[in-house]
């Protein structure tokens, strides 16, 4: 139930009765998702890392928190589908382009697109929310595939972290949809 209500236009509305079909699973709600305490995040490279916050294994998708706290690199990859991701602080941006993402910018990456991610050093850790759908395909430094990375990767790596920090697997499998 929302909080108590004031002078809102819709104070006498009531919440409907039915909110999910038979089949629906309930919302992911996560209170402060980027919260300070390290043990969620799960080491995406030797300088980035990466806070699930929604993992869809049936579509190959998920949606986490990118974090550095210091200049960091995500490994050359290539998307074959598309990719969104908004800033919540620091400085980020791929070396391929001449943008560089900062606190409340949206970008929207097109699939076939080839980059290198980079954080930058800022005063605050680089933190962006990103939407991947489909693999990562890792790129050596000429631009080839070189391996893949998809959603069964990503599960498999937060679910070792989350059991090595003491927050256990089950915590990463709640977030499935």
């Amino acid at each position: 139930m929302p909080e108590s209500q004031q002078n809102e236009f819709w104070r006498d509305l009531q919440p409907i009765a039915r909110v999910f079909q038979p089949d629906a699973l309930p919302e992911t709600y996560i209170q402060n998702a980027p919260i300070d305490d390290d043990r969620y995040y799960v080491p995406f490279s030797a300088t980035v890392s990466s806070r699930p916050l929604w993992i869809s294994p049936s579509t190959n998708r998920w949606c986490d928190i990118l974090m550095a706290k210091e200049a960091g690199l995500v490994n050359r990859h290539y998307h074959p589908h598309e990719v969104f991701a908004y800033t919540i602080s620091g400085k980020w941006g791929y070396l391929e382009h001449d943008w560089i993402a900062t606190a409340g910018d949206f970008v929207y990456e097109s699939p076939g697109e080839g980059h290198t991610l980079v954080a930058y050093d800022h005063p605050d850790p680089m933190r962006a929310i990103f939407i991947v759908k489909g693999p990562l395909i890792w790129l050596d430094e000429d631009g080839r595939s070189d391996d893949f990375f998809d959603v069964h990767h990503y599960i498999a790596m937060c679910k070792a972290h989350y059991e090595s920090v003491g927050l256990g697997a089950a915590a990463v499998e709640a977030l499935f949809r």
